[in-house]
């Protein structure tokens, strides 16, 4: 008789490593470089998601965008490589939650550097960015990042970046080592903002991992219903944003379906694609 599997051992949906160059042999990524294929790489971080989302959120949505994008640009002709999750960034809005690890920009921009020299190394070209955490120093730090390894070695790197990130961040949207993409809302927005592991979040996780989603947590959280003056205050960072958000949450995670997740991710990797595709032209 079989032992009882741990519920950490249990089928939770793809794996961050899926169809990654970490399930890849090497003379199967050697080849896949020779014929001109791209490399894609998303930069997450391993932070506090509520009381019903894994602190791995940010990098498993990212993932789940990725492996999308991979299949669409197939369908397109052209040929990509995911390159493992970068997930070691910068926290400061949820810093002050255990989990949320820090690391300074400082280190994850020579982190990313090195690894871009490596892949150039390898024979990679051009290598796509996309980030799966909307803190602002976090995304600041890759796009240092993308102009520092395009400048240190023969590949040229860039950020897929929300257009309205990259508004904030105050980037030119022409700037090579930046690619803006944007995706219609779905619906027209409401008083009420859904910023972290709130309605979309918790949605993509139901999708893509739902097993890691502590769905039994889910009726008892209520809406926080706070707007953009408060949105300023949460972005202060450390005992503010957890005084704003005491359970971590910034949104209506119990209007979350798994319909509304994979419906998001595949239009999120329609209009990155479109941009890749322009860009790669």
């Amino acid at each position: 008789m079989k032992p009882e599997l741990n519920p950490s051992s249990r089928d939770s949906g793809p794996s961050i490593f899926q169809d990654t160059i970490a399930e890849m042999t090497y003379p199967e990524v050697e080849a896949a470089i020779e014929r001109g294929a791209v490399a894609l790489w998303s930069m997450g971080v391993i932070e506090q998601h509520g009381p019903h989302l894994p602190t791995a959120t940010d990098v498993y949505i990212p993932s789940a965008r990725l492996r999308a994008v991979k299949r669409l640009l197939a369908a397109q002709g052209i040929e990509s490589i995911i390159i493992p999750p970068f997930y070691w960034g910068v926290n400061f809005v949820s810093a002050s939650f255990p989990a949320s690890i820090k690391v300074r920009a400082e280190v994850m921009i020579e982190l990313v550097v090195d690894v871009i020299k490596s892949l150039a190394g390898d024979g990679v070209r051009r290598v796509f960015c996309i980030s799966g955490h909307n803190d602002r120093a976090h995304n600041e730090a890759i796009f240092q990042a993308m102009c520092k390894g395009s400048a240190e070695s023969e590949a040229q790197a860039c950020f897929i970046c929300e257009e309205a990130i990259v508004r904030r961040l105050g980037i030119d949207p022409a700037d090579p080592a930046v690619m803006p993409f944007s995706v219609p809302p779905e619906q027209p927005p409401g008083p009420f903002l859904d910023i972290h592991a709130g309605d979309w979040e918790t949605s993509v996780m139901l999708a893509f991992n739902p097993d890691t989603v502590r769905q039994e947590k889910l009726h008892d959280l209520a809406p926080t219903n706070l707007g953009p003056d408060d949105l300023a205050e949460w972005r202060k960072g450390f005992e503010v944003s957890r005084r704003v958000t005491p359970n971590g949450y910034f949104g209506d995670p119990a209007a979350a379906t798994a319909e509304r997740g994979r419906t998001s991710i595949e239009r999120e990797a329609e209009a990155i694609v479109q941009g890749l595709v322009r860009r790669l032209a």
